[in-house]
């Protein structure tokens, strides 16, 4: 049976703050957009394949704050939902993505508030995934309120597999039998494998070049 949607507080405030999420998502898009262009410009080499934004939904939010043991307020919302505004970025390499992070990490107006990396340090389940949590500024005719961005930066190969986990699981409600999930961990290390293996024929293409230019 579905949660029902319930907030203790008025129509407006739950559209006020929607809209700072999705001005936040604008903003952070934005900042990437240009890196991205950036990149190209000087190094004549894209980072990011893809962009994928996201609001949670009203269900959603519910969930997970009955989940955490809060009740359906704005207040909790805000405060405890730290992935309400959610940008993933796709490479093609993981190098791609420390480099992403880094640069990220050195814009003026974004506060890095944490950061976990699923790459390093997988989950259980064999997910993988750089996970940066960001607040930017949204400047208002009155005000200026800093508002909560999740950043996920994963190669295709991590992308691929995380969406067809996320189905999986969807679909048993998070409860599946022990063999699919481990499966799906098998599967994880042959994306571990994929990745290393894409990133080192990419290194070797690149030297390969450099010393063809060298001769010519």
């Amino acid at each position: 049976m579905d949660t029902p949607v319930t907030f203790n507080e008025d129509v407006d405030s739950w559209k006020t703050v929607m809209f700072l999420y999705n001005s936040a998502l604008k903003e952070v898009g934005t900042k990437l957009e240009i890196l991205n262009d950036e990149f190209q410009h000087v190094h004549r080499y894209n980072p990011i394949e893809y962009i994928k934004s996201r609001i949670k939904s009203p269900e959603s939010i519910v969930k997970k704050l009955k989940r955490s043991g809060y009740e359906s307020t704005i207040d909790n919302m805000v405060t405890h939902v730290n992935d309400i505004a959610g940008i993933r970025i796709v490479c093609s390499f993981t190098s791609d993505i420390y480099r992403l992070a880094e640069m990220i990490g050195k814009q003026n107006d974004l506060t890095v508030v944490s950061v976990k990396d699923y790459i390093k340090n997988p989950k259980d389940s064999g997910y993988k995934s750089y996970h940066m949590l960001v607040t930017v500024p949204i400047f208002l005719s009155d005000r200026v309120v800093d508002t909560k961005v999740e950043i996920q930066i994963r190669t295709i190969a991590m992308d691929f597999w995380a969406s067809l986990e996320h189905k999986i699981y969807y679909k048993f409600e998070g409860n599946a039998p022990e063999y699919i999930s481990r499966d799906l961990r098998e599967c994880a290390g042959i994306v571990s494998m994929l990745d290393a293996k894409m990133l080192s024929l990419n290194e070797a293409i690149l030297q390969a070049k450099e010393a063809q230019e060298e001769t010519q």
